[in-house]
């Protein structure tokens, strides 16, 4: 059996940046952390005493006797690429999914992680993040960018720059008494809203209206939000004030990016004194992050009351293996 822990990640800058049209033209990166909210995935073989050969237990429970019967595309497709047989999977979350923290990828690189350990075979964070761009971009088909398969593999706050179908992840040199400050100044909330990433960017897309301009300065900003972060002369306020600008440039990348109620949320958050903010993700809904002083704290948790507050700590250590008792395992001769 091999249980498989993978954070989630909340992207502060560059979101957008990190899709290959883009980034192949114009470079790309993204400001990004991930966070102790993680995703357990649980592999083991399933025994020969069922009239199926593989269950899979997500939101719902799938049980097969054929690989291309599975219904949900990346298990399918894993399990494919992988070539694996005979298995039992559960997945667990401490997050729901479709709620803008990269949970899908998260997913992706955790179960990944878990079927390369069953097959005894030890895979680097970089051929994680690789194999799951390819699982849910090229074999799923699925819209968006490259950010949240590495974010949840590496782990850690990094920055990652993005060329020629290619990628640098660096980590944010920031002392632990600022990294601290920052961490306790964020503050987030659960919308009530879910959606899938891939939509909202397919949806943004079918606008068709050039977003070149705003994206080329959304990437500006990743170096302006670095250097307030490591540079410790800088106001470290002024990293919120960014995210209030780069949130005004996101919702001019499409329709879908916001609601009028999700609008309203945030109007409601800076009125009680945050400084910046943002809705993390594609869009559409799922978290709202604030960057709130502490003697404004107690006016923003006010004013988001009917919300559910989810506090966090930064975390480091990226996808892992958890649990490993390895088994052995004939394939069946058909």
């Amino acid at each position: 059996m091999i249980i498989t822990k993978t954070p989630f990640r909340m992207s502060f800058f560059g979101g957008g940046t990190d899709l290959p049209d883009f980034f192949n033209v114009h470079g790309g990166a993204v400001l990004s952390t991930t966070f102790d909210k993680y995703c357990y995935v649980t592999v083991r073989h399933l025994p020969r005493f069922f009239d199926y050969s593989s269950e899979l237990c997500y939101a719902q429970t799938e049980r097969v006797t054929e690989v291309e019967q599975i219904q949900h595309p990346a298990i399918r497709n894993a399990m494919r690429m992988l070539d694996m047989h005979e298995i039992r999977l559960t997945y667990e979350s401490d997050l729901p999914a479709r709620s803008g923290l990269g949970t899908s990828s998260s997913f992706a690189v955790g179960m990944l992680n878990a079927f390369h350990s069953l097959k005894g075979k030890y895979k680097d964070k970089r051929s994680l993040a690789d194999e799951a761009i390819y699982l849910e971009r090229t074999l799923c088909g699925e819209a968006g960018g490259w950010q949240d398969q590495i974010a949840s593999s590496f782990g850690g706050f990094n920055r990652i720059d993005f060329n020629a179908n290619d990628y640098e992840v660096r980590p944010v040199i920031i002392s632990p008494e600022r990294k601290s400050a920052l961490n306790a100044n964020l503050v987030m909330f659960f919308t009530g809203f879910t959606r899938f990433s891939s939509v909202v960017q397919a949806a943004n897309a079918k606008e068709r209206a050039d977003r070149t301009a705003q994206l080329k300065e959304m990437l500006s900003l990743v170096d302006e939000a670095e250097h307030i972060l490591t540079d410790k002369h800088t106001d470290l306020d002024d990293f919120g004030r960014l995210l209030d600008h780069t949130w005004r440039l996101k919702r001019q990348i499409g329709a879908a990016t916001s609601t009028d109620s999700i609008d309203a949320l945030y109007a409601k958050g800076i009125a009680a004194g945050a400084l910046g903010g943002k809705l993390l993700g594609a869009g559409g809904g799922g978290f709202l992050l604030f960057y709130v002083r502490p003697e404004h704290r107690a006016k923003v948790m006010e004013a988001m009351k009917g919300l559910l507050h989810v506090p966090f700590t930064f975390e480091d250590g990226g996808t892992s293996v958890i649990y490993y008792s390895p088994e052995s395992y004939t394939p069946c001769i058909k």
